[in-house]
């Protein structure tokens, strides 16, 4: 018994040992929970949140500037923008200025063919020009060289400050062609008639900018006449015949299919010479134009050989894809002409019926070094008698054996045959061919005018003295051919070239009023073929060192901007010139991509009537869809409009400057006052425009004197961090207001052109504008900017916030104001607020000091503004606590949006070889001639055929690998925070610990406080905002290639006409072996005797 009760004793103590072990366990684990007290924290945040915001409001005068505008809230009206009338004006206006510029054309155009109608051609004519290479060039003997006479050139505003004479044209002429042939010479001198059209345009209409006349021949006459410099190794490249906009006018839409010989006899330069030919012929491929290739032996090889039963559209990313499909044709076998184009016209009649192509002209371009039948039989099965796929046949080498079989079939196909002996032949040769399909549309006299796509021209010489700068620009050319009137040559059709003239998008976008389409709002336009011609996402270039054009930034897509509209029902409204609206939310990013903006925007959209263009308008609920008209006397207006911290927005179209050379030099605050005292009685205004002005400047007057007051009043250590304070209305009106000097400034750059987002701009309002008005009102937004250096540190705060007029979403925001303080300033009055205590006796039980948390402020899209880590500053919170940022997201306190980007540039590793050489490197074209020669004497001298010997390409280098940017898609994260969540405490379990935190939002800001146990490590990663590449497997680029997006056809179709002279179809010009070559192993060989 006694027994017994031992061990009862002894288990009862072991209990009361485990008990209290398990309580002073529960009880420290407890304690490691609730270490982060919420009601200090919350303290802490009130604190902070208090004082920051009473700063921001009192330096920034947001309540102020509110009651000023509540005084004038009887005296305003509120008005809902009706989208289908604006983009309906904004569309009217657009149709206006194209008209004016297509009647230029026009206007060139018949003096063009007048010009020629009356010269009588002259084989022996001597006609000096000025020529645009040798204008003001001297000799040794300081004469000046012969077509290169004194030309005068002065700077000139509107051509971008380079020296043009705006009274005289001058001619270019390409390096391959001779300066004094006797074609170009006649042509030079029947068009200098075009001189005085070209002065009498400009002066008519003052906005165009260069005109220019591109010649079947090859010169090109521009006015004004500039200076053209040949590039580091002697030679201009330009020939205007290779424009798109010269090709595009010029000729009709066509499907076209090249079938390319690779059987064994095509060895060696011939094969180069046939890939560069191929090459070449896709050059000259538009949007508009639908094509395959086929390789040909024994076999049919289809290039791509997912696309084997249909064409795809002739868009830069199918060709350059094509390109690269070319480098892998190796030549072998016999070649079975017959077979190929069997399978050429079975292709064309079904692609034809499926109603994707053009709908218009056919061809098969056949490259070989021969055929050994006429295949009439073919011919007469598949297109006789209507003939309605031409053939243009490019025989390749000197041979000229099977010459004859080649131009028969040519001829009998109303196409063209054209032999290529060397790489520099190819260009020439393969233009030929669109002589040929403009034929039909020169005998119908059709002067279908033509608008390019977006483009950044880095070829003529302006735009390359331009790309020295940062202002490269954007621009559409409308074109329309010139035709021969002669009766004499009537049904031979001949072209005489092209005129056109530049219209920057810029121009179009100065239409726009960018007050009516509010904060977030924009306009932006498409193509027939879907492709943006402007829109404020629109990125076509990208850095690195110089900033270079992106490969396909001429074809990007509506539905790769607005890609939320999966279902594509937007862009297919505008691609089939319909007037119409569409809701969607989007996803609008800022900062290059860091920061996103939610809402939902409403769509307006219709044509411009005469061009291939519709236009869209883009205006997001809410405040997006009103605005307020003022009313104040002329008289208030101009005194305010005098105060001298007052700005206008010099890319806002106040005034049209543009239309008399007078008041180009004007800035848009010059001509306003200039228009309202009627001093200028011709400056032509935006009357409603202006009229906002006058209130909003007669409102925020009072400003002025209020932010002088503060600084005359400020004490000697009172807010010094606070440097500027700045006002911007949704008139483009500024006001700016410095407290300390301009060179004690932190950020020098706010505020002024070196950094357009924080300005207005024809594209957005400011950054600081656009995200304050997306929080409650009364809210401020505090940031950080992000640096475009390869630090991302910043040393500055910005505030702002918004004022409305109404209490109520409907109310426009009328304003916005803010203020620019010393990042270590306010990084101060975090850490002093984060001081306090909670308790009465003064004695904290946590402070931010303390090494067991660590203390953080963040904005609402998860950047670190403060941190005790300075290097951390401006970091993602994710990069840094990743798992209490995954905690947030689990919570819902924080979301993911999923964002993608279908302009990005991606590294990509290639090896450094021959396969990436173009076939027009001078050096592999002198190599390759060279070995084509040594070729054909060992073949001379032994009859035997070392081709393939000399196959291998001696100028191939090393294969290293390099690293290069090419076009790609990603997919990237941005996080917002949840609004309606205000607090949050959470703990994560890690191995051996929990990891508590609290997260705190600091009142009437965008602003959260997350403190975190520091003494628990946790093992999860960071979470980032870095993009992925997605990667395509081939069944997708596959499908990809085999799309085919809805498109619109051009209006007019040229494919033939009853009259045509089809007998004008080539010759064979020096099919004869050179003599020099022939004689050459004799020569060689007596020597050696």
């Amino acid at each position: 018994m006694q027994r017994e009760m031992h061990i009862l004793q002894a288990f009862c103590s072991f209990s009361v040992i485990v008990w209290a072990s398990f309580s002073i366990t529960q009880a420290q684990a407890k304690e490691s929970q609730q270490q982060i007290p919420l009601n200090v924290v919350k303290l802490w945040a009130s604190a902070f949140g208090g004082e920051i915001k009473s700063i921001s409001a009192k330096y920034s005068g947001s309540q102020f500037l509110q009651k000023k505008y509540k005084d004038h809230e009887k005296t305003v009206t509120v008005q809902e923008i009706d989208g289908l009338q604006l983009v309906k004006k904004l569309a009217k206006d657009m149709e206006r200025m194209f008209r004016n510029k297509a009647e230029a054309i026009r206007r060139l155009v018949e003096a063009a063919e007048n010009a020629h109608l009356e010269h009588e051609y002259n084989s022996d004519l001597e006609y000096e020009y000025f020529n645009a290479v040798l204008i003001n060039e001297k000799d040794e003997n300081g004469n000046f060289v012969e077509l290169g006479k004194e030309f005068i050139l002065e700077p000139n505003e509107h051509f971008n400050n380079l020296p043009v004479n705006i009274s005289l044209s001058d001619v270019q002429i390409p390096t391959n062609k001779y300066n004094k042939d006797p074609a170009i010479v006649n042509g030079v001198s029947w068009s200098e008639a075009l001189n005085k059209i070209f002065v009498d345009n400009f002066e008519r209409d003052p906005s165009l900018l260069w005109q220019y006349f591109g010649s079947a021949n090859g010169f090109f006459r521009q006015y004004p006449g500039v200076k053209w410099e040949p590039d580091e190794n002697g030679v201009i490249a330009f020939d205007c015949r290779n424009r798109k906009w010269y090709i595009q006018a010029a000729t009709s839409p066509k499907d076209v299919i090249i079938l390319v010989d690779v059987s064994g006899s095509m060895k060696g330069l011939r094969m180069t010479i046939a890939k560069q030919t191929v090459s070449s012929i896709l050059d000259t491929l538009g949007d508009d134009d639908f094509f395959n290739i086929i390789a040909y032996n024994e076999e049919l090889h289809y290039v791509e050989p997912c696309i084997n039963d249909t064409l795809v559209q002739a868009d830069r990313n199918n060709k350059e894809h094509f390109r690269e499909h070319l480098d892998t044709l190796n030549a072998k076998g016999i070649g079975m002409l017959g077979f190929a184009l069997t399978e050429a016209f079975t292709l064309l009649k079904q692609f034809n019926n499926t109603g994707h192509g053009s709908i218009c002209s056919q061809a098969i371009m056949l490259v070989t070094d021969g055929a050994v039948d006429t295949y009439d039989t073919i011919f007469a099965k598949y297109n006789w008698p209507d003939r309605k796929v031409r053939i243009f046949a490019y025989l390749i080498g000197r041979e000229a054996v099977f010459s004859e079989n080649l131009k028969w079939m040519a001829c009998a196909n109303k196409g063209y045959f054209t032999q290529i002996s060397t790489l520099a032949d190819v260009q020439e040769n393969v233009m030929e061919y669109l002589h040929v399909l403009s034929r039909p549309k020169v005998i119908d006299q059709e002067h279908d005018i033509v608008w390019t796509e977006a483009y950044i021209d880095n070829t003529l010489p302006q735009a390359k003295k331009l790309a020295e700068g940062s202002d490269r620009v954007l621009m559409t050319t409308i074109a329309m051919p010139v035709f021969s009137k002669k009766n004499e040559t009537r049904t031979q059709g001949i072209l005489l070239g092209v005129v056109g003239t530049d219209v920057p998008v810029k121009e179009l976008i100065n239409v726009i009023p960018k007050y009516k389409l509010g904060i977030h709002g924009y306009a932006f336009a498409i193509t027939n073929n879907g492709y943006v011609l402007t829109h404020p996402e629109l990125r076509p270039l990208y850095q690195e060192g110089k900033r270079r054009r992106k490969p396909n930034y001429k074809s990007v897509d509506l539905s790769e901007l607005e890609w939320e509209d999966n279902d594509d029902i937007l862009r297919n409204g505008m691609v089939n010139r319909k007037t119409g609206k569409f809701s969607m939310e989007v996803k609008k990013t800022v900062e290059k991509g860091k920061r996103v903006l939610v809402m939902t925007n409403d769509y307006y959209y219709t044509d411009i009537k005469g061009t291939p263009f519709s236009l869209g308008v883009a205006l997001s609920r809410g405040h997006g869809k009103y605005f307020l008209q003022g009313n104040v006397t002329l008289e208030e207006g101009l005194h305010d409009l005098d105060h001298p911290d007052l700005t206008l927005m010099e890319e806002w179209n106040y005034c049209n400057t543009d239309k008399h050379p007078q008041y180009r030099n004007l800035f848009q605050l010059e001509a306003v006052k200039l228009f309202l005292t009627g001093k200028e009685p011709f400056i032509q205004c935006d009357k409603e425009l202006i009229q906002e002005v006058l209130f909003d400047a007669v409102v925020t007057a009072p400003l002025e004197a209020y932010w002088t007051s503060l600084a005359l009043n400020r004490s000697e250590n009172a807010d010094k961090g606070v440097e500027v304070s700045f006002l911007g209305t949704r008139t483009g009106l500024s006001r700016i207001n410095l407290f300390v000097g301009q060179e004690q400034r932190t950020n020098q750059d706010f505020l002024t052109a070196k950094d357009r987002e924080s300005i207005f701009t024809a594209d957005h309002f400011p950054l600081w504008y656009r995200k304050s008005a997306e929080q409650l009102p009364g809210t401020f937004v505090y940031s950080i900017p992000f640096s475009t250096g390869t630090e991302n540190k910043s040393h500055v705060v910005t505030a702002s916030t918004t004022v409305q007029l109404l209490d109520n979403r409907k109310s426009p925001v009328v304003a916005a104001v803010g203020i620019q303080m010393k990042l270590e300033f306010f990084q101060k009055k975090f850490w002093t607020a984060s001081r306090q205590c909670a308790s009465l006796d003064g004695r904290c039980t946590i402070s931010c000091d303390d090494e067991i948390i660590n203390c953080y402020l963040i904005d609402n899209n998860g950047f670190i503004l403060v941190s005790e880590n300075f290097d951390e500053t401006g970091t993602f919170f994710g990069e840094v606590e990743g798992a209490v940022m995954n905690k947030l997201l689990m919570m819902g306190s924080f979301k993911r949006i999923t964002l993608y980007d279908y302009q990005a540039m991606c590294r990509a590793t290639v090896d450094n070889s021959d396969s990436a050489h173009s076939l027009l490197d001078p050096y592999y074209v002198f190599f390759a001639a060279i070995k084509w020669i040594m070729t054909e004497l060992i073949l001379f001298l032994v009859e035997f055929n070392l081709c393939s010997w000399w196959n291998s390409d001696f100028t191939v280098k090393a294969q290293s690998p390099k690293q290069i940017l090419q076009p790609c898609d990603t997919e990237y994260p941005a996080f917002v925070s949840e609004r309606t969540i205000k607090e949050t405490t959470g703990a994560i379990h890690c191995e051996g610990c929990h990891k508590s935190f609290v997260i705190q939002q600091i009142p009437s800001s965008n602003l959260f406080m997350v403190v975190v146990d520091a003494s628990c490590d946790c093992a999860i990663g960071p979470i980032t905002m870095e993009p992925i590449e997605i990667m395509y497997n081939e069944s997708l680029k596959c499908d990809h290639l085999r799309s085919q997006k809805i498109r619109r056809r051009p209006d007019s179709c040229h494919p033939f006409h009853a009259e045509e002279n089809a007998r004008e179809c080539g010759g064979a010009l020096g099919l004869g072996p050179c003599l020099a070559i022939l004689l050459l192993p004799l020569l060689i060989v007596s020597s050696q005797r």
